[in-house]
């Protein structure tokens, strides 16, 4: 049976340069792993609980334009952003939440929101830049909720078949995309 494996984020951005990408991670919970190494790797003490996390960039519109491997949910998105190193073409715009702080692929516009320093506070002008940037970054968590309408997502994932999470997070990444396009 061929390998299969997504497209590459390269090739498919250079088809449409003059976009706006919203990256995001998210992550999907999974039965406790029998081995302990396993318990260790997949234990995401953000969320509490064992998961696997993808990282996904889609457009303003909502289609999914690429999705990640399937890491374990101890792994942060920005470091498997790093690990992957995305290329976006030069003067794209790329929306993205202050856990990527520090990532800024060359030549494109990063739009972040700012972080409160340690002891200190954000001015009036820098929440009202946040809410801005915020009320266009939602649309990335809604797509994400899209995505998750697929209940095999929302449940604690319990198929212990070797690389059946990233098939099913293929799936329903693509069902999203099908139901935006019935939508127009």
């Amino acid at each position: 049976m061929p390998e299969r494996r997504p497209a590459n984020l390269a090739t498919v951005l250079l088809d449409c340069p003059s976009l706006e990408h919203i990256i995001d991670g998210t992550d999907c919970r999974i039965d406790r792993p029998k081995d302990k190494d396993k318990q260790k790797d997949y234990y995401s003490g953000k969320k509490k609980t064992h998961s696997v996390t993808n990282v996904i960039i889609n457009n303003r519109r909502g289609k999914v334009f690429y999705l990640s491997g399937t890491y374990e949910g101890k792994k942060y998105d920005k470091k498997i952003v790093d690990e992957e190193d995305y290329q976006f073409p030069k003067r794209s715009k790329l929306l993205q939440d202050t856990v990527f702080q520090g990532h800024h692929p060359e030549g494109v516009t990063i739009v972040q929101p700012k972080k409160k320093t340690r002891n200190g506070e954000l001015t009036e002008i820098e929440k009202v830049i946040n809410r801005g940037i915020s009320s266009l970054r939602v649309e990335v968590e809604h797509h994400i909720g899209g995505i998750k309408r697929c209940q095999i997502l929302v449940q604690a994932f319990r198929n212990r078949v070797e690389g059946l999470v990233d098939d099913v997070m293929e799936t329903a990444c693509g069902l999203h995309n099908f139901r935006l396009e019935l939508r127009r």
